[in-house]
């Protein structure tokens, strides 16, 4: 029992020692914790700095044009994988004015723009082309219009009225071609006056070009002469990388073979990157036609392949009533979109949207479906105005 109560006051004695020694320990730390706490951030006087929120490059995206001609029905026109329509052509007079072949092609010219705006597709007019409303080649007309300082000027108001006038996105200049070194200035002046008034109102501006390489020997050609500066002026710059069937003496199959594009690709890439201009700026042209190996026999549209034999589709030439052609099928279409691509080009163009085959068979498709595949869509683009 002794032994009992013991053990009692010893355990009594550990509790009141650890007790006491607890209060003491609390006492002599309490400063030591105080520093140890962190101010509450309403005391703080110090404001956290705000982190800049991170710049990323803005990534061109990727345009589809496709000329369409003034006779064509707007209505048949699909215009669902298309970035620009552009309405061809408006045609210049010596003095600067601009005609229109009959009402027709001026009422034709607004269903246009009302049709591709109803599909967020954006409408140009394309000014020149290689025949004049006459008849005649246009050249004779075009160069005397931007040759003088008075026509030319009347020529920029007239096109930057007619954008207003007809809810237009842009112009198109198709000088058909610069042909010496006076000419490649006049053009040059021209565009420049032209880019700033369009410019200054948010409407965009493009410049049809000669592909500038001989289909025969891969050479440049110094049959068409342009000032690299223009280049700067403009949105777009749209090469035409066809009609190589003319080039030393008529060959059909040389209309617009891939290893012609290869060419003129190369071509127009190291120009701009030797002018140090973006490259985004460049648009490769396809043709949506068939070119027949006699002269003499109308080019027909892709369509009237796809018409005759569906599976014309995977072909690049062909015989039809006894006539041989040669046109760029899907595969190659494939081809060439790719090559643009990669090449940092801006897009692709076609001339000409009647031209093209309806439903799965269609060209434009192709092109689209290609672009498409691509981290940059085809259509919500976005262009500078400078390099």
């Amino acid at each position: 029992m002794k032994r009992k109560y013991q053990v009692l006051i010893m355990i009594a004695i550990i509790f009141s020692g650890g007790f006491a020694a607890g209060i003491y320990y609390t006492k002599n730390t309490s400063g030591l914790q105080s520093i140890k706490q962190p101010a509450p951030a309403s005391q703080s006087d110090k404001l956290p700095v705000p982190k800049k929120v991170p710049e990323f490059s803005k990534i061109p995206e990727k345009v589809l044009m496709s000329y369409v001609q003034d006779y064509r029905d707007p209505a048949s026109i699909d215009y669902s994988n298309l970035s620009h329509v552009i309405f061809s052509f408006a045609h210049p007079e010596k003095d600067g004015s601009i005609s229109f072949i009959g009402e027709t092609a001026r009422s034709n010219l607004q269903r246009v723009v009302s049709n591709a705006h109803k599909q967020d597709v954006k409408a140009f007019l394309a000014v020149g082309g290689w025949f004049h409303i006459n008849g005649r080649k246009s050249y004779d007309y075009f160069k005397q219009a931007i040759a003088e300082d008075s026509s030319r000027n009347r020529l920029v108001t007239e096109l930057s009225g007619l954008v207003k006038k007809e809810n237009l996105d842009g112009i198109d200049i198709d000088f058909e071609h610069p042909r010496s070194k006076e000419d490649a200035r006049f053009l040059a002046v021209f565009i420049n006056h032209l880019s700033k008034v369009l410019h200054a109102n948010g409407k965009e501006l493009s410049v049809a070009v000669h592909a500038k390489v001989h289909s025969v020997t891969g050479t440049e050609s110094g049959y068409v002469v342009y000032e690299p500066d223009m280049f700067r002026k403009v949105d777009y710059v749209n090469i035409m990388a066809y009609d190589g069937q003319w080039d030393g003496g008529y060959n059909a199959a040389n209309l617009s073979p891939y290893s012609f594009t290869e060419n003129i690709a190369n071509y127009w890439g190291n120009l701009f990157d030797s002018e140090g201009i973006s490259k985004n700026k460049l648009v490769l042209g396809v043709p949506l036609y068939a070119q027949p190996e006699d002269p003499a026999v109308k080019p027909v549209s892709y369509q009237a392949v796809i018409n005759n034999n569906p599976e014309y589709a995977a072909k690049d030439s062909i015989s039809m009533n006894g006539i041989s052609y040669y046109y760029n099928g899907s595969a190659t279409m494939k081809k060439k979109t790719i090559l643009a691509l990669n090449h940092g080009f801006g897009g692709m163009m076609i001339w000409e949207a009647g031209h093209d085959a309806k439903g799965p068979y269609s060209l434009t498709g192709t092109i689209a479906e290609v672009l498409q595949n691509t981290a940059e869509p085809v259509k919500y683009y976005s262009v500078i105005h400078t390099k």
